[in-house]
């Protein structure tokens, strides 16, 4: 799978994580325009557009061509194939999103703390108190937790690493739709966020693995994965 169909696959759960979580759309609703949303979901229009079309053949969308593109009430009900239950739908290969997570992030965290400069973990340090804020305020968090996995891969310099980013915000996106249904979740990326930015501040890349490690393992366990 390229990266732009894993990127269009996210952006597709995340709208889904609209209708069915949030609550945000309702049957019979129009998606805003596609300038607007495009900007709102932080990608390009062809991306937006190639989401739309996932979801208008799983019977979720439907395009009506001149008019725009509208929720169908078939969504609520679990679309074409009987599978939007959120809890259900957002474990839907995320297991095998987070076994990845596990095998590239906590070499990332190792790269990171060693080759960072100054500025970038300042930058990491700053999203991992920004994510820490909006769990505090009962806010989505997912674009900034994805901003902080994002500047930790970004800081190791390794340019096969940044190719990676789209699965890492497919599993982020999961996980944190996962964990709206697991307090223990979002109590245990309080805790381990702030083991990894001390971790990093000290330039400890072994503590930094660890932490990283150990997070994810516990978002597997916590979120009923493994």
């Amino acid at each position: 799978m390229g990266q732009n169909t894993l990127l269009a696959q996210s952006i597709a759960d995340r709208i889904v994580s609209m209708i069915t979580v949030e609550k945000r759309f309702v049957a019979g609703d129009k998606l805003p325009n596609e300038n607007i949303f495009s900007q709102e979901l932080n990608v390009s229009r062809n991306t937006l557009r190639e989401a739309i079309r996932i979801l208008n053949t799983y019977g979720i969308l439907e395009i009506k061509r001149g008019k725009g593109t509208y929720v169908t009430a078939a969504a609520l009900h679990g679309g074409q194939q009987g599978q939007l239950d959120p809890l259900s739908y957002a474990k839907i290969d995320t297991k095998d999103l987070f076994e990845m997570r596990l095998i590239l992030e906590p070499e990332a965290a190792y790269l990171a703390a060693l080759r960072g400069n100054d500025v970038e973990i300042a930058h990491i340090v700053a999203l991992g108190q920004a994510v820490e804020k909006l769990i505090a305020r009962h806010e989505d968090r997912t674009k900034t937790e994805y901003e902080f996995h994002s500047a930790i891969a970004q800081a190791t310099h390794n340019k096969f690493m940044n190719k990676m980013i789209p699965l890492i915000y497919e599993a982020i996106f999961k996980g944190v739709a996962l964990s709206e249904v697991y307090d223990k979740a979002v109590e245990e990326t309080l805790a381990d966020h702030r083991m990894i930015i001390d971790f990093m501040t000290q330039r400890n890349a072994e503590g930094a693995r660890n932490a990283m490690r150990i997070h994810i393992l516990h978002a597997i366990n916590s979120l009923k994965l493994n």
